[in-house]
């Protein structure tokens, strides 16, 4: 659904929930922005509350491109005109300061000259941020859809590489954990011969944080032209992956130049498998509850037993 242009005059921007949210609605965009919008993207992300400052030509400079280019990037982020634009990141950027704390300038990336406490800070601030975030734009509907879908699946099929494949694993262990029939696939040939086997009843749930990696779009586009139902897990919402699925949950994680992969985008990921699991143990809770217990005790007596200590020889 295309998002819905504002036609209010732009005193009103600050004022308007989705200003504070722009930041978001920018990183969502960046998948479909030419590289001149990416630029300019990139120039806001990078220091928000400095950005809305800058005249349409200093931004513009800045992104080495041009003013007509600054404001096609506006029209793609679902605003006017440019004023709308530096309202709405002052609004993210005062709300950002709102939160208190001795944080990190917003969106900041780790730098050459930070010390060790400064990147401690700017990781354990972004992930936070991201989960903040994540919780706020989840679709619950969309979640609720996913949770009736898994909970009544003959099986269900986690496609995931690289860093999606340890969220995969996680959703597949927590699934079969309950007795569900789950399988994880991290290998894109394995991954397609899986899907050939899906059809009706049968649910596919694909894991990439881009949206765009081809070994998790190409196993949800052929299980669901055999019927499955499909389950997107991405952070953004307009890419293949997207597209190619009947349910989209979404999360909202930032991702820097320098911490591309991070574990960001992997925490916030593994909170909406928490949110997907806990939803669909709920629906049988006496039945999960004895599986939960019976394969907690199954690995209990691995552990070895209290004071016990390894012998110091070889």
């Amino acid at each position: 659904m295309a998002r819905q242009v504002s036609r209010r005059a732009p005193a009103e921007a600050s004022h308007d929930p989705a200003a504070v949210d722009v930041l978001k609605r920018i990183r969502t965009a960046l998948p479909d922005l030419a590289p001149s919008e990416r630029r300019v993207a990139d120039a806001v992300l990078a220091d928000p509350a400095q950005a809305a400052g800058l005249a349409i030509s200093a931004l513009a400079e800045r992104a080495t491109t041009s003013a007509a280019t600054v404001m096609r990037f506006c029209r793609a982020v679902g605003l006017t005109h440019y004023p709308q634009l530096r309202l709405a990141l002052a609004a993210a950027a005062a709300h950002e300061n709102a939160l208190g704390g001795d944080r990190p300038a917003l969106g900041t990336d780790i730098s050459a000259e930070d010390q060790l406490d400064d990147i401690v800070r700017k990781i354990i601030y972004n992930e936070v941020r991201a989960l903040e975030e994540s919780c706020a734009g989840l679709d619950v509907a969309e979640l609720g859809r996913a949770v009736d879908a898994v909970a009544g699946a003959r099986r269900i099929d986690v496609f995931g590489v690289g860093a999606s494949a340890f969220v995969g694993q996680d959703l597949q262990q927590k699934l079969h954990r309950i007795g569900l029939i789950a399988f994880i696939w991290t290998d894109v040939h394995a991954a397609l011969t899986a899907a050939a086997l899906l059809g009706p009843g049968d649910v596919a749930v694909a894991i990439s944080h881009s949206g765009e990696t081809a070994d998790a779009v190409e196993p949800l586009e052929a299980a669901g032209e055999l019927g499955a139902t499909t389950v997107a897990l991405t952070n953004f919402p307009r890419s293949s992956l997207a597209a190619a699925a009947d349910i989209v949950l979404t999360t909202c994680a930032r991702e820097t130049p320098f911490r591309s992969g991070a574990t960001v985008s992997r925490i916030a990921q593994l909170a909406i498998v928490d949110c997907l699991f806990v939803g669909v143990a709920q629906r049988s809770f006496d039945t999960t509850a004895t599986a939960l217990q019976r394969t907690y005790g199954a690995v209990q007596r691995r552990k070895r037993p209290a004071g016990r200590r390894t012998p110091s020889g070889g």
